[in-house]
């Protein structure tokens, strides 16, 4: 289905990147005034902090919940900014509106369970507020859809998404991989979705936000929701990813923001190229299934199995090896004949069952 949206309606929206900020958690109403009127003098317009804190195992610091409610009211008196807030549940829903809260996000553990998606999508009915809904846990894309259509379906239509990365087993550079053809292809379905990046848990560490906020907008990101802490070292939760409000200004006032509308002739024939080479590639992968779809056939007639393990791991190696010496990566190269592969079985599976 389409989704049914409208504009954010948020300060500086209309340019990018729109900046969210503020501190994991809200830990005290020391730190959340005293970051806040940092940011505001930063020029920061959106306020963001934890009020309710998940934590993937028990006994750390779980946020004060209700308790921190007033503090952000506070600070959407005294400095004017917006306050945005995570909620899990619909009790969440309602203590946040109460308490004037004018941007709520779905985290990546509540987008990754649709019944938690439909209880808040519930709370949301005939509410105009924005909502924002990070991408889940693992990399479903129809899942993130999904959560994002049940908001809408409630009659939320100041809708955006918020891209976090994905959790993996293998952590190497990243806190969450990017993974980012996974928005990519979340813009491409929903071209008008508004989708913004989380630096602050790709990176999970302070220095590498500023490279992953400038990847972002290389991409075309329409802004950027960033942790931001008067004291990061002392935070009580996420310490390592959190920058102070000075470092933040410093690394947007660094950032590139290229113009993703403006074509010249020379792209336009670059472009021509791409799409001549995209049609041999089609040409060449359609003549290399014909040629499976014969070894199906003489595997049929001669009894032998589909897959033939030897002659598979030789294909992945001796094209990985050729890819490094001709400037690609081996875990692409490996990735797309591993994508070969399968269709090539599927292919010889149908003619040895007919």
């Amino acid at each position: 289905m389409e989704l049914e949206l409208q504009p954010l309606n948020l300060p500086s929206d209309n340019i990018r990147p729109f900046v969210i900020a503020g501190p994991c958690s809200a830990e005290s109403e020391e730190q959340v005034m005293t970051t806040a009127r940092q940011l505001a003098d930063k020029g920061c317009h959106i306020f963001r902090a934890g009020v309710w804190k998940p934590r993937t195992k028990p006994g750390g610091f779980e946020g004060h919940g209700l308790k921190a409610l007033p503090w952000m009211a506070q600070v959407k008196k005294e400095t004017g900014m917006l306050v945005a807030t995570e909620v899990a549940t619909p009790e969440h829903v309602e203590q946040a509106l109460q308490y004037g809260i004018d941007i709520l996000w779905v985290g990546a553990r509540t987008s990754a369970n649709p019944f938690a998606m439909q209880a808040l999508a519930d709370s949301l009915k005939g509410v105009d507020v924005p909502v924002f809904v990070k991408n889940p846990v693992n990399p479903d894309l129809e899942l993130w859809i999904g959560a994002l259509e049940r908001i809408n379906q409630a009659g939320v239509k100041r809708l955006g998404a918020i891209h976090r990365g994905f959790s993996s087993y293998d952590k190497k550079i990243y806190r969450n991989l990017p993974m980012w053809q996974i928005p990519i292809e979340l813009r491409r379905r929903i071209p008008t979705l508004p989708i913004i990046s989380d630096p602050s848990h790709i990176g999970g560490r302070r220095e590498l936000v500023a490279p992953l906020c400038q990847q972002a907008m290389d991409l075309g990101f329409d802004g950027l929701i960033v942790e931001s802490h008067c004291s990061p070292d002392e935070a009580w939760s996420d310490a390592r990813q959190q920058v102070t409000p000075d470092v933040l200004d410093y690394i947007l006032s660094l950032l590139v923001i290229r113009d993703e509308t403006v074509t010249t002739e020379g792209i336009h024939e670059l472009r021509k190229q791409i799409d001549e080479l995209d049609n041999q590639l089609m040409e060449l992968l359609a003549k290399r299934m014909r040629v499976c779809r014969e070894i199906g056939q003489y595997k049929k007639e001669h009894n032998m199995t589909v897959l033939q393990h030897t002659r598979y791991n030789e294909i992945l190696e001796k094209r990985g090896a050729q890819g490094t010496l001709c400037g690609m990566g081996s875990d692409f190269v490996k990735a797309v004949f591993e994508s070969v592969h399968e269709e090539s079985v599927r292919q010889q599976m149908e003619i040895i069952n007919k």
